[in-house]
C-alpha cells in the first residue's frame, strides 16, 4: 500500500488523489479524441471536463455520505464528509453526467454527442482510478484465501486478514471494455447504452466479492443500481437502433 506519495511542508499527496486526477485528465483527452471524429473541436471536452470533475466529486462524496448515513447510526457529517477516499462511483457518475450534460447544454453541445463521446472515456477513467482506490486500500472485498489476496493494514477501514482486491478486479474489467467501445465508436447506435450494460455487468459480478450489505434481497445496494444501467442502457440501446437505423452523431456528417 502507498497511502501517501510524497509530502510538502506537512502537506500529504495521496496516491489517491494523483490517481483521480489522472483518471480525469485521461477521461478529458479520450473525450477530446471522441468529438474530433465527430467532427468537433477536441477543446469542447476540455470546455466540460471541468463541469464533470464539479459534478463528479460532488456526486460521489453525497452518494457516500448517503450511504453511510443509512448503515451507521452514529455518522455524522464529520466523519462521513471529511474521511480519504470515501467516493462512490455511481454517485459519482451521476453527478458527473448531470453536470457535464448542463455543460454541453449551456455549450450548445448535442447530448448526444456527449453523452457517446463520453462513454469509453469513463471505461477509462474508471479503471484508473480504481487503481487508486486499491493504493489507499479502500472499497477491497471480502476475506479470501485465493492466492493474490492482499491485506490492507492502512486501509479504509484497516484490514490485517487478506481479502479479495476487488478494485483490482474492476480495473481488470474496464479496460477491454474501454477497448471494446472505443473501437465501436462509429458503429454503435448507442454508445453510452453499451458503456452502462458492461459496466453494470462487471459491478454485479464484482459486487460479489465485496463486502457491502444486502439492500433488497440478497443484493447489495451497488447490485441494485448496476441491475438498473443494464435495463436502462438495453433498452436506449435497443430504442436508438429502432430509431436512429443510420449510425451517426450528426456532427461531422
Amino acid at each position: 500500500m502507498y497511502p501517501t506519495l510524497f509530502e510538502v511542508h506537512g502537506f500529504q499527496v495521496s496516491t489517491f488523489g494523483i490517481m483521480v486526477a489522472l483518471a480525469f485528465l485521461a477521461g478529458g483527452w479520450l473525450a477530446a479524441r471522441s468529438f474530433e471524429l465527430q467532427g468537433r473541436p477536441g477543446n469542447a471536452a476540455w470546455d466540460l471536463l471541468v463541469w464533470c470533475v464539479v459534478g463528479g466529486l460532488l456526486g460521489a462524496k453525497l452518494w457516500y455520505v448517503g450511504e453511510m448515513f443509512a448503515r451507521d447510526p452514529d455518522a455524522t457529517i464529520w466523519n462521513t464528509l471529511f474521511v480519504r477516499g470515501g467516493l462512490t462511483w455511481y454517485g459519482g457518475l451521476l453527478g458527473g453526467a448531470a453536470f457535464g450534460l448542463f455543460g454541453a447544454r449551456r455549450n450548445g453541445i448535442s447530448l448526444l454527442d456527449t453523452l457517446n463521446a463520453a462513454a469509453p472515456a469513463l471505461a477509462a477513467s474508471h479503471a484508473i482510478g480504481r487503481i487508486g482506490c486499491f493504493l489507499v486500500g479502500d472499497d477491497y472485498g471480502v476475506p479470501s484465501n485465493v492466492p493474490w489476496a492482499i491485506a490492507f493494514p492502512q486501509g479504509t477501514p484497516k484490514t490485517d486478514v487478506p481479502v479479495h482486491p476487488t478494485m483490482l478486479y474492476e480495473t481488470f474489467w474496464l479496460i477491454p471494455v474501454f477497448a471494446i467501445l472505443w473501437q465501436r465508436r462509429q458503429k454503435s447506435p448507442f454508445l453510452f447504452g453499451e458503456y452502462l450494460v458492461l459496466s453494470g455487468l462487471g459491478r454485479l459480478w464484482i459486487e460479489v466479492f465485496r463486502r457491502n450489505p444486502d439492500f433488497v434481497g440478497v443484493l447489495s445496494n451497488a447490485q441494485v443500481v448496476a441491475l438498473v444501467c443494464i435495463v436502462a442502457g438495453a433498452a436506449s440501446w435497443l430504442w436508438m437502433r429502432a430509431n436512429r437505423p443510420a449510425v451517426s452523431s450528426g456532427a461531422g456528417k
